[in-house]
């Protein structure tokens, strides 16, 4: 079992590569470069993630890194300011998908906690998979914070994770909590995710 797993630089993510690792699964890192929404220290950060789940687990973990900024300037133009974050997810697990089927990886690993961000409640959820037609992982999808970050500090990547770096600045300030399908499906036709998430995908490259 191959897996692409997003890694984003905080606390969830790399517990939900180690917890999938540690199910057996071989794992891929991508990391979904946020730049210019994001600080330049992302990067090294991510990096230094990157070497711990290594450490820790034993594995290769190759990193990927996909420019992230060309879906977020086509968001941001195209679709209503609240719907950023539903939009962004959906954008990020298409370039996953992508990137999975040229490294022949069969499925996405998510860090997502139900109802813990707004990106994450059930009706964005299925709002972000509407339409991916791919097997997505939350093994963390039960966990509450706590527990998420028991893990973290256990596998070593606690404390890089919760070092200040600005990840995004693109958030809305009341970012929508339960996703209209029928606008997401507008919003789709305005950017054309899958067009332009392979894009993305063909310009990853291994860091």
């Amino acid at each position: 079992m191959r897996l692409v797993a997003l890694l984003s630089g905080g606390i969830d993510s790399p517990v939900a590569a180690y917890v999938m690792a540690e199910a057996g699964a071989d794992i891929v890192l991508l990391h979904m470069d946020n730049r210019p929404y994001a600080d330049d220290e992302i990067i090294d950060h991510v990096q230094r993630l990157a070497v711990q789940l290594r450490k820790v687990t034993g594995q290769e973990m190759p990193l990927y890194s996909a420019p992230h900024h060309i879906a977020q300037d086509a968001i941001k133009e195209k679709c209503d300011m609240n719907y950023q974050c539903v939009m962004c997810k959906r954008m990020i697990q298409r370039t996953a998908r992508e990137l999975a089927k040229k490294l022949n990886c069969g499925g996405i690993v998510m860090g997502d906690s139900l109802g813990q961000v707004a990106s994450q409640t059930l009706k964005n959820i299925r709002s972000e998979n509407f339409g991916l037609d791919f097997p997505v992982a939350r093994p963390l999808i039960g966990y509450d914070k706590l527990e998420i970050e028991a893990i973290a500090k256990r596998i070593g990547t606690y404390d890089i994770s919760v070092e200040r770096v600005n990840g995004c600045t693109l958030v809305p300030f009341k970012p929508i909590t339960e996703a209209d399908p029928e606008k997401i499906r507008k919003f789709d036709e305005a950017t054309d995710p899958n067009t332009l998430t392979r894009m993305i995908a063909d310009s990853a490259e291994l860091i």
